[in-house]
């Protein structure tokens, strides 16, 4: 059997050469071997005219080329005007074309930075982009709003969490793209058998069909080159090449993704292993907060992220020989019909359903994409309050379940959505209860059920160690390993907070198979406090940060320290920070956002004949495009999902070799040797003179360097329980601000706990004033006290403290062993004084400072301090205004006056006449 591969980009740098007539854009390999030339004209004002010619060229080709581009485009002297060909930018990929009200742009990548590396694929993030007008300016035919659109667009950051890559595809999973290359060559003899006129073309080349054994007699070796079609609903510049994708050959397509992309190097005893966070973010009901909630008309739901965790074993580098492992959650919103009116300037807008859905017609879409994607089981973690004096969060519950529980009606038994509903936030309030303990429980429950990818079968560690919880788990095994079918889908209300948490706690669950899969570790077991689990925790926490600046405008305001009740005193003041900003990114600026998403998009196109983009009092209409029209087909509300995704259940439907699925695959034979598929040309770079300092693996996040101890005889094991002041970055020599924040946490883990977590905003998603006292214990933190009854024992304790006090100079700036200075004392009594004469009362005794806290009011009001306060008076016309103001709000107004009516009267004269 033929091996497969992934087939690299041929284009990875590109130069734009300009003319008053045209623009040449010249693209490369790494290597400049090979090139390809695109001609766009730039005499059409309003339409894009892009000539591709799909003829392979080399370096000495392409300098002939533009050395009699340079020559016929001189012009004569005295003539006015640019002469000859001049080179416009260098840039190393294509984001796509737009057009707004005059003519196309050309938008394109001009800085990149490497993120992480799988298998010899390097994925890269977007560091700058430029946007380039293509019309001359001699046929440009202005508008007055061009400039509004364009800074509009230009408002999505290009150069904040987009990411690509040349030879991996990033819009679908690591268990999607290695099986892809697992499947054996029958599945593609058909389409293998008949080459398309371009890869005529292609092997119509001397360089190309070279073989180093041909002159032996040997047979050639012959490789499948394999290029899929990504999963668009990930992509997010797809309508912005859907243009030229027909036209021009695939290497000029440079599809990326929004979300987060962050990769940490594992130490285990010198073996290293890669931990990879990618998330991925649909472009599919896309936006804010509060502008983007449930779903829309087809079933896309608003922030939604699949989040993919990976593992693979570094000191093998290749897809075929390396061991790689994988697991993906999703997060999303509850898939109703529901939005929340922010127009009345509330930290938490009231949750109003929008239409009735009695037959769950958009949830089953939802959930019918997910059975294609993931199989089943599909089990919901359903994390929003229960128990609420005025219904909220509960609205969503009543909705949720009874839509699922009509969908599993009609699913066979084994197949069903499986349904978990737990009140987190509550759970939290509870002293006597431990959130991340109950998580656990949930998430083992889930990885069991689900399993998760691995390339590879079991070793022999396994039966030499075997563990009672390896025989339970899940998935579907299969002859090179197992596969992960089905997939926990996670929300709350804003799909932050709590949700980053129970993802957390069932990603570090999933973390331990993953590890004793690989055979790392002994047990499917990892416990808090390792430098495993703190390398892990660094990284949802950068993702759980970065996804929740992308949707509510804020970082996270309750993080897994929160809910293991160890945050500093210093978070809280941090948590009311970040919930203030939220409040005012929601508030003044997700407006503005969500029209540079949906123009980024291609959700609204302008056009002279429409209304503008600033015009339009809703976007309702953009997103749900099937409102205004009669469905042709109305789907089935028994037969709710896809035809032929049942039949291959529990395994994805997208990931079988069926017909369907075969056509968005191209497979090409290649020689082995061929640059498009050699990955080690790819990543080691022969080629190029690089420095070993400056390499991607040198700069990576390192667990040994990071988090493991510097002291001498210390246990170097990643999976060993350390204290919580024990880790590398309080000892290294330069201190960065970010290490520098680390340390100030580590510090003031040991200060004094607050009296409540209720301290924490009310305005953020776990918290809401109305049911704060709904459960009588509030958790609080406690520190346990050991009486010391041993003398000796206390001396003994006594000594270690003494080092710990002489490093407090670090933390606070002053060393609070000794005394402090005499003006120090000085201003201090200063400062007592005033505390004891600050009140008008006449004392006639002296108050020491020792008596100087005086539990009795000293004011001169009878029952106003700080200890009590006098009730405020009230008058009748005061009462009765109350009282009105409650019947109103209850549903009982009450009969207008004479002059309530003339003052309505004036007000809609004012308004609308």
């Amino acid at each position: 059997m033929h091996q497969s591969a992934a087939v690299i980009s041929g284009i990875q740098r590109m130069d734009l050469y300009e003319t008053r007539a045209r623009y040449f854009l010249v693209g490369s390999n790494l290597a400049k071997t090979k090139h390809r030339v695109l001609k766009i004209d730039r005499t059409e004002p309003r339409d894009l005219v892009i000539i591709d010619d799909k003829h392979v060229y080399n370096q000495q080709d392409v300098q002939e080329l533009l050395g009699r581009l340079d020559q016929g485009n001189r012009t004569k002297i005295g003539q006015k005007g640019s002469s000859g060909l001049s080179r416009a930018v260098t840039a190393f990929g294509i984001v796509g074309f737009v057009r707004f009200l005059e003519g196309y742009y050309m938008v394109l990548i001009t800085k990149h930075r490497k993120m992480a590396d799988i298998g010899g694929h390097s994925i890269y993030k977007i560091e700058d982009t430029t946007m380039i007008y293509i019309p001359n300016d001699s046929v440009r035919v202005t508008h007055p709003d061009e400039a509004r659109y364009v800074r509009i667009f230009q408002s999505v950051d290009l150069s904040s969490n987009f990411y690509f890559s040349y030879s991996y595809d990033l819009s679908h999973s690591l268990q999607y793209n290695l099986t892809l290359l697992q499947r054996p060559f029958e599945l593609w003899s058909s389409s293998a058998a008949a080459p398309s006129a371009e890869e005529e073309v292609h092997t119509a080349s001397k360089h190309d069909s070279f073989d180093i054994f041909e002159d032996e007699g040997l047979p050639t070796q012959v490789v499948h080159g394999l290029q899929n079609e990504p999963y668009y609903k990930y992509v997010w510049n797809g309508k912005l090449l859907e243009r030229v994708k027909d036209i021009v050959h695939h290497d000029w397509l440079t599809y990326i993704i929004y979300g987060f992309c962050g990769q940490s190097k594992l130490l285990i005893f010198g073996r290293p292993v890669l931990i990879t966070l990618i998330a991925r973010r649909s472009s599919k009901f896309a936006g804010t907060r509060f502008l983007k909630r449930g779903a829309n008309c087809e079933g896309d739901v608003a922030n939604e992220v699949e989040t993919e965790q990976i593992i693979h074993d570094a000191s093998v580098m290749s897809f075929t020989a390396g061991s790689y492992s994988s697991y993906v959650q999703v997060r999303g919103s509850v898939p109703l019909y529901w939005s929340q009116d922010i127009s009345t300037m509330m930290p938490k807008p009231p949750i109003r359903l929008d239409q009735a859905d009695p037959y769950a017609h958009v949830a089953a879409l939802h959930f019918d994409q997910m059975l294609q994607r993931f199989g089943s089981p599909i089990i919901i973690l359903n994390l929003v309050k229960k128990r609420e004096k005025r219904k909220h969060e509960k609205i969503l519950s009543e909705e949720l379940y009874p839509a699922v529980t009509n969908l599993n009606q009609f699913l066979p038994p084994e197949h069903c959505i499986d349904y978990i509903a737990w009140d987190m936030a509550r759970y939290t309030k509870s002293k006597l209860c431990n959130v991340l303990d109950r998580l656990s429980v949930i998430a083992e429950n889930v990885v069991k059920r689900t399993g998760f990818f691995i390339n590879r079968s079991d070793f022999y560690c396994h039966t030499l160690r075997p563990d009672d919880r390896w025989g339970d788990l899940g998935g579907h095994i299969t002859f090179n390993g197992r596969v992960q079918t089905g997939v926990l889908r996670t929300n709350c209300v804003d799909c932050l907070d709590r949700t980053n948490t129970a993802q957390f706690m069932v990603g570090k669950c999933a973390l331990a198979y993953q590890l004793y899969a690989l055979g790392m570790i002994d047990k499917p077991k990892l416990q808090f406090d390792t430098d495993c689990v703190r390398l892990f925790e660094e990284l949802y926490e950068d993702h759980g940060d970065t996804l929740s600046l992308q949707y509510g405008g804020s970082q996270l305001v309750h993080r897994v320290k929160t809910y293991r009740k160890i945050a500093p005193w210093t978070q809280h003041s941090k948590d009311i920070m970040q919930t203030l900003s939220r409040y005012y990114s929601n508030a003044f600026s997700d407006a503005d956002r969500q029209d540079a998403i949906n123009l980024f998009l291609q959700v609204f196109q302008p056009s002279e004949s429409k209304p503008h983009l600033w015009e339009l009092p809703t976007d309702f209409y953009l997103h749900q495009k099937n409102t205004m029209a009669l469905p042709q087909e109305r789907r089935s509300y028994t037969l709710w999902w896809t035809s032929g995704v049942l039949t291959y259940l529990p395994v994805p439907y997208d990931e079988v070799p069926c017909e369907e699925t075969m056509k968005t695959v191209k497979v090409r034979r290649v020689n082995r040797f061929n640059e498009e598929i050699d990955t080690y040309t790819e990543f080691f770079r022969p080629f190029e003179l690089t420095s070993f300092d400056e390499t991607f693996c040198i700069a990576m996040t390192n667990s040994a360097w990071v988090f493991m101890p510097k002291t001498v005889g210390v246990d170097p094991s990643p999976f060993t329980v350390r204290k919580p002041d024990e880790t590398g970055k309080s000892v290294l020599g330069s201190k960065s601000s970010k290490e520098e924040t680390v340390l100030q946490r580590k510090t003031a883990a040991s200060a004094p706990p607050p009296p409540s977590e209720e301290a924490i905003s009310s305005s953020s998603e776990d918290d809401s004033e109305e049911d704060r006292d709904d459960d009588g214990s509030v958790s609080q933190r406690s520190t346990p006290i050991k009486l010391l009854t041993d003398s000796g024992e206390s001396n003994r304790i006594h000594e270690e403290i003494q080092p710990q006090q002489q490093t407090t100079k670090d933390p606070y700036g002053c060393n609070l062993a000794q005394l402090p200075a005499e003006e120090d004392l000085y201003i201090y009594k200063r400062f007592a004084h005033l505390g004891e004469n600050q009140h008008t009362v006449e004392r006639t005794e002296h108050i020491s400072l020792a008596n100087s806290i005086n539990l009795a009011p000293v004011s001169i009001f009878s029952e106003d301090s700080v200890y009590a306060v006098s009730p405020p008076q009230s008058s009748a016309d005061t009462h009765e205004a109350l009282e009105s103001h409650v019947l109103t709000g209850q549903g009982q107004a009450r009969v207008l006056c004479r002059e309530d009516v003339l003052m309505y009267r004036e007000y809609v004269k004012n308004r609308y006449m």
